[in-house]
């Protein structure tokens, strides 16, 4: 079983590359650098919250979307 944040980094992976958007440009939606958004994705990075419900309105998602 993966833990939560490689899950979560896959899943907004997956999402990210479904709607043809780089780590730059959500990146620029988030107002951070694109090796934040890379170790998110990685599972590196444990994210709060706040920044799950960022991540959610910069991929245009809901929260519950992100968090399977």
């Amino acid at each position: 079983m993966l833990e939560i944040s490689k899950k979560f980094g896959k899943t907004v992976r997956k999402i990210r590359l479904r709607k043809e958007l780089s780590q730059g440009d959500v990146a620029k939606r988030l107002n951070v650098h694109r090796s934040y958004v890379s170790g998110i994705e990685r599972g590196i990075r444990n994210p709060s919250l706040k920044v799950v419900e960022r991540f959610a309105k910069a991929l245009e998602v809901e929260v519950k979307n992100l968090i399977k």
